[in-house]
């Protein structure tokens, strides 16, 4: 006869903790947690509080040896450079998990969370979970100091232009901000006729060089002066400078060409209006309405000088305005304008009201005159004009007067801008009320041309309410679709700048990734 017996389940037994007598399960220490901790510290030699520099100028924390790095608060970059100041001793035990703990940003404290494991006592696996204070500590790095200094550079770009009038610097400015050129200057220095970039490298300095000549018609020379060197291992420190010359012509300047450059123009006529400065120089035949665009290259083969100063310009009331519907061109004539359209205007200077006397001359704004509108113009008739090609030219192929510019009332106008610009960071000698005048000139020529707008960030002016894109008298105004929004980027406490498109939150020691 056959017994069924059920199977025995064997359940670990209890032993006794060797020290304090507590049960405990098996383990080959025969020790309890608490005990084996009392005895056994296996985050000994790992150290509780560690120093990490900062720079504040550059927002960049110092990775050994020689390295900064930006990394944002709490990001998986900082984290990475806390453990590695800790590299040595943790290589000792097992790393399980480390995470920050959060803190004041303003505390200059950073908390890391730490678990390790170890293996202690016969075997035994000892986990252990400890904090590891890190001190942030101010520091400039090589970088900042040099710049702080002023005084370290080792090339520079000095940027002329020999006129009275400071547009196409006002215009040089806002590309450099458009494009970020100026992210890698030590200091910008401006004086009376230009700028001054100081650069740490040369190649910074030669990039900047590269940029301003497809900016605008430039030419340059560049020179080197020999600071230190060591015949030992054959190196030579060296400064560089690079002088640019920017063409002496500005935006509506009158000119007087070279008959041979007019001839091979298109057989302009000598005496021209300068409409704009770009890469080349924008030129208009006031009395044709040809236009022409001069390089650096031929201007510094066939230079001309502007004819008269822009503190020159006279203000006259449009008497009569016709519009010219058969426009006669010459063999061999380029190109016409299809923005502008010809007149004849009898104009009269509003310093002369009480008198008979008018002037008669042909102009590239007829689109935009009306009997009794102010415009702005050169008297050449009664203006000294002292130019070689001038003198050479017959009387009769001189005019009267050259008219430049419709005049609006600039204090109306500057009440109603709703746009702004940005501005250059730079050292100034001196400013005068000159300056804010062609300041504002410039500001008028934005709102003019629309294709000097093209290339400037405008930005809206959230200070001045939106109205209608003109005026009562017909300004022109920038509208609010070519405006931008000046946006500011927020940094956190330690300055590293937070990203639009992508933020790194950690939660509990887990890394997720918006985007």
């Amino acid at each position: 006869m056959e017994y069924m017996t059920d199977p025995v389940k064997h359940t670990p037994g209890h032993i006794l903790c060797c020290d304090c007598g507590v049960p405990i399960s098996p383990n080959p220490a025969n020790i309890c947690v608490a005990c084996l901790r009392s005895k056994v510290d296996i985050s000994q030699g790992i150290p509780k509080q560690v120093s990490i520099s900062f720079c504040k100028q550059c927002q960049r924390y110092f990775q050994p040896p020689g390295t900064w790095v930006q990394c944002a608060l709490e990001s998986r970059d900082l984290l990475a450079l806390c453990l590695k100041k800790i590299k040595a001793p943790l290589s000792k035990v097992r790393l399980v998990d480390a995470s920050f703990v959060w803190t004041e940003p303003h505390s200059k404290r950073l908390k890391v969370k730490l678990t390790i494991q170890k293996e202690v006592m016969n075997g035994a696996i000892l986990q252990q979970v400890f904090v590891v204070d890190y001190v942030v500590q101010p520091q400039m790095c090589g970088d900042c100091h040099r710049v702080e200094a002023k005084d370290f550079w080792k090339a520079v770009v000095q940027v002329r232009q020999k006129t009275l009038h400071k547009k196409t610097f006002y215009y040089l400015e806002q590309l450099i901000l458009k494009y970020g050129m100026h992210q890698n200057t030590l200091r910008i220095k401006e004086i009376h006729d230009g700028l001054d970039f100081y650069y740490s490298s040369k190649q910074h300095a030669q990039k900047m060089v590269e940029f301003l000549q497809c900016t605008v018609p430039t030419r340059y020379k560049a020179s080197q002066r020999l600071i230190s060197q060591d015949i030992h291992s054959n190196t030579y420190n060296y400064k560089s400078t690079f002088s640019l010359e920017i063409v002496p012509i500005c935006k509506d300047n009158v000119v007087c060409l070279s008959p041979k450059l007019a001839q091979s123009l298109g057989n302009m006529n000598q005496i021209c209006v300068c409409i704009r400065v770009t890469s080349v120089i924008h030129l208009i035949d006031p009395n044709t309405l040809q236009v022409a665009d001069i390089d650096g290259n031929t201007f510094w083969s066939h230079p001309f000088n502007s004819l008269c100063h822009p503190k020159q310009l006279e203000e006259f009331i449009v008497m009569e305005c016709s519009i010219v519907q058969d426009i006669k061109r010459s063999a061999g004539a380029g190109m016409i304008s299809k923005k502008h359209t010809l007149g004849e205007v009898w104009v009269q200077k509003t310093s002369e009201m009480n008198t008979d006397k008018q002037y008669f001359c042909r102009t590239h704004l007829g689109h935009l005159l009306n009997p009794g509108d102010l415009v702005l113009g050169f008297d050449l008739v009664n203006c000294n004009l002292n130019d070689e090609h001038v003198n050479k030219m017959k009387s009769d192929r001189v005019p009267d007067v050259v008219l430049i510019k419709k005049s609006y009332d600039r204090t109306r106008r500057q009440r109603r801008r709703n746009w702004k610009l940005k501005e250059l960071a730079r050292d100034r000698e001196n400013t005068d009320t000159d300056d804010e005048r062609q300041y504002q000139d410039f500001l008028e020529d934005l709102e003019e041309d629309e294709a000097i707008r093209k290339n400037v960030n405008i930005y809206r002016d959230s200070t001045i309410p939106v109205e209608s894109d003109t005026d009562d008298e017909g300004a022109p105004r920038i509208s609010l679709a070519e405006m931008l929004e000046d946006l500011h980027i927020s940094q956190d406490a330690t300055g590293g700048e937070v990203s639009v498109s992508s933020v790194l939150v950690i939660s509990q020691g887990v890394y997720i990734s918006k985007t």
